[in-house]
């Protein structure tokens, strides 16, 4: 037996015996009348002849109904992902929508025609458990162009498709991944048969579908950009703003964050120069002070340098640090 026929013909039942109702759509309804099935026939004449009623049955007519391919996909995460610098799941529900079990090779495409940005395929798995979340280490992983298990007839499939930002992508642009789904008895145009190829060993025949079909789940990228400015107040001995030794310097760190995301782990550190001093317990944040200890507060200082944990900061806000040295 082949590995596709193997596939085929073992039902995956945590898979497809799940409840449909919350996720298939409506409009979605397996063909009609199970592949395999036999139906059967026979014609009945009645008739006098005389004084002699009689009757006469015909010879019993068998038709074995053949498999039908048919195949629906559906994006099930919304109209638009957003996407920063953590991975996201997209989802998709594959539904067979043909009369026999058939597993279909699924293609992850994330370099859609139009798209600004390529997303980054981490990984793609069956909702093993049914919990409509993806579990890493428990969803079956499932390798780009390879099949699912086998699925029923109106069964379903939900497919994770996990994905990260590529480094050349820039706040707001757009992006699409789609899956497709073909069954893995093969696909073409309505009518194409597969002789032999079908459930119970009957003929497999593509429908409406073409046994291919597929949807996309698009992508907006949300990301921060930060800059940096330094400036310096200067306060000489006299009263003035001459860098006369004695002079007390005061820095002005800002760091500025735009876009439409969040720049997470953002610290700031300056080096003392040379030929100056730290002033001790000088150090600022929006105007807040800050002790010079590495304790629970967001900064530390030396006579080496300072430095600043700012965090998560979301595009549109700036913070400011300041501290003072003196010039020796």
């Amino acid at each position: 037996m082949s590995k596709y026929a193997f596939i085929k013909h073992v039902r995956f039942f945590g898979l497809v015996a799940t409840a449909i109702a919350a996720v298939h759509p409506a409009s979605v309804i397996a063909a009609g009348v199970s592949a395999g099935t036999l139906i059967q026939s026979t014609a009945t004449a009645t008739y006098t002849a005389g004084t002699m009623n009689g009757s006469v049955q015909s010879n019993t007519l068998s038709v074995k109904v053949d498999e039908l391919l048919d195949v629906a996909v559906s994006s099930l995460s919304g109209s638009t992902t957003t996407i920063g610098s953590n991975q996201v799941v997209l989802t998709y529900a594959v539904t067979n929508t043909g009369n026999g079990d058939e597993a279909f090779n699924i293609h992850v495409d994330p370099a859609v025609a139009g798209n600004q940005f390529d997303a980054v395929v981490q990984a793609i798995a069956i909702d093993s458990n049914g919990n409509n979340a993806y579990d890493a280490g428990v969803d079956l992983q499932l390798t780009n162009h390879n099949a699912t298990p086998s699925i029923a007839p109106d069964g379903m499939v939900r497919i994770f498709v996990v994905v990260s930002l590529p480094a050349s992508a820039s706040d707001m642009q757009t992006s699409s991944v789609q899956l497709s789904a073909e069954a893995v008895t093969g696909s073409g145009s309505a009518g194409t048969a597969y002789a032999g190829q079908g459930t119970s060993s009957t003929d497999a025949v593509v429908g409406a579908s073409g046994a291919l079909a597929f949807a996309n789940n698009d992508l907006l990228a949300s990301l921060a950009v930060v800059t940096l400015t330094k400036s310096a107040n200067i306060v000489d001995p006299f009263g003035g703003t001459q860098p006369v030794p004695g002079a007390i310097v005061t820095y002005i760190i800002t760091a500025a964050v735009s876009g439409t995301g969040q720049a997470e782990g953002l610290q700031i550190a300056d080096v003392i120069p040379t030929g100056t001093t730290y002033q001790n317990g000088t150090l600022k944040l929006e105007g807040a002070s800050l002790s010079d200890a590495s304790d629970s507060d967001a900064g530390n200082a030396s006579a080496s340098g300072v430095n600043v944990n700012l965090g998560t900061i979301a595009g549109g806000t700036n913070q400011t640090v300041k501290f003072d040295v003196k010039i020796n």
